[in-house]
Formats: structure tokens, sequence, C-alpha cells
């Protein structure tokens, strides 16, 4: 769908044919001050914590319930959103969440990672994932896609939307990440570009390692959003371009 309107907030939406509602927030719409202005969403990003809390009471007016937020450590543990109830604010140690309840809303924190939001197509299992290049190669999409499938075993098919995140023309890095993905996968080597006049260094396209990673584990229909993280600073926060910066939100729910 593209930037979008949702209860005042301008945000980037996922596709209506996905099997559940999904949007990623831009950094607009808050009440945080610079560095983070202004919708911060992160909690741990060195942010004033009222301002986090305001910012968060500001995206509940878009949203059916409270969000399931994780404590990210570029892992790739999958939290069950359906398990026993957590303690009043505890949030899991998880890179990513998966629910197969309605109306139940899963929260991605990110600022140039990906976030991707995999679902059932008929709508009965939902997941969504916060993917660096560090959780993208140790497996994090196909981990997050088997508990899925514990939940959904007789799926209609699955679909993905891969959320805005640092595009291929700025994502600069090195040979160790070539490699990690490059040597378990040939095809891998077509996401990375030489960085002209920088021997040793590559241009990643990560949404793309994303998406093959996505479709060689069973995801049949796959979305980009197209948008980078790093090249608009007025949508967008982005800790590869500032260093200390806020975090958007990726929200998913079942409907």
């Amino acid at each position: 769908m593209g930037r979008v309107d949702r209860a005042g907030l301008p945000v980037v939406a996922a596709p209506d044919w996905l099997g559940a509602a999904a949007f990623t927030t831009t950094r607009q719409g808050g009440s945080s001050l610079a560095p983070f202005e202004s919708l911060n969403l992160g909690a741990l990003a060195g942010d004033d914590a009222e301002a986090v809390v305001r910012n968060r009471n500001r995206l509940a007016a878009a949203l059916p319930g409270a969000p399931v937020w994780l404590r990210q450590v570029h892992g790739i543990r999958v939290y069950d959103a359906d398990g026993p109830p957590l303690g009043d604010g505890e949030e899991p140690e998880a890179d990513a969440v998966v629910t197969a309840q309605a109306r139940r809303v899963l929260a991605i924190l990110t600022a140039d990672c990906l976030p991707v939001v995999i679902a059932e197509a008929h709508g009965k299992a939902l997941g969504a994932a916060h993917a660096g290049w560090r959780g993208l190669a140790a497996g994090v999409l196909e981990a997050t896609l088997d508990a899925l499938r514990q939940k959904c075993p007789d799926p209609v098919g699955w679909r993905a939307w891969i959320g805005p995140a640092i595009g291929p023309s700025v994502f600069e890095v090195g040979e160790e990440v070539r490699q990690a993905f490059v040597s378990v996968d040939a095809v891998a080597a077509e996401a990375f570009q030489p960085r002209p006049g920088v021997p040793g260094k590559w241009l990643a396209n990560l949404p793309a390692l994303a998406e093959r990673r996505l479709r060689l584990a069973g995801v049949e229909v796959v979305a980009q959003s197209g948008e980078c993280t790093f090249s608009d600073a007025q949508a967008f926060f982005s800790y590869r371009r500032d260093g200390m910066t806020g975090r958007l939100a990726t929200l998913a729910w079942l409907p």
C-alpha cells in the first residue's frame, strides 16, 4: 500500500493481500526531542522515558490492542505471544514473535535493520521478525517460519512483507558479511556489489537477501516496501546514518 495515514500518524503500510494488518511507523507525529524527534518508540535508545511513553500512547490509537514489545538482541529466538502472560512491563528477550490469535499486536523495533512480517494466507498465523545482517545470516526468518508452522501445520500458503530498512545503495559491509551469506548460498553473491573505489567493501542488498531466504524457506509471495531508512532522514530513523537516534516500530496483527 505504501505511505498512508493511520489515526493521524503517517506510516508505511503492508499490502492488503498479506493476510494480516501491518505497518511501519515513520519518525513523525511524536513528542521526543532531538536527536530522537519525534515519534521514537524505542525505550532503550537513550530518549527520555516519559517521551517514549507518550509516543507509545499516541501509537495506541492506531492499534486494536497493546503491542507485544521485545528486548531485541540480534539473535534468532522466537517468542510465542500466545503463551502465559509475562509480568507487567516485562519484555521477552527475542528477535521474533508469533501468534495465532486475532487482534494480538506484534511489534518489532528497527532503525536500519529489516522488519519482516510473515502471515498465513488465510490469516491463521502471524509472525514478525527483526533481521539485521547477523540475525538474517543466523536464520531468524527460518526460525520464525518454523514457529509459525507449529501453530499452523496445514497452511494454505505463506506471504511476507519486508518493511523499511537500509537500502542497497548505501549499506556498506566488509568481506566477512558477504561470506556469511555466500558460503552457504552461492546465489546470494548477486545481492552484493563492489563499493566503487573502496577495495574489500561491498554494497549489500539486505531486503533482497531476506526475500531469497524467505522464498527458499517456502514463502510463496514476498513484497518489499522499497523504502530506505538511511536515505530519507525526514521520514525514518537510521542508526547507520545518525548513531544516536530513535526507533521505528513495525506493528502487525491478525484480523
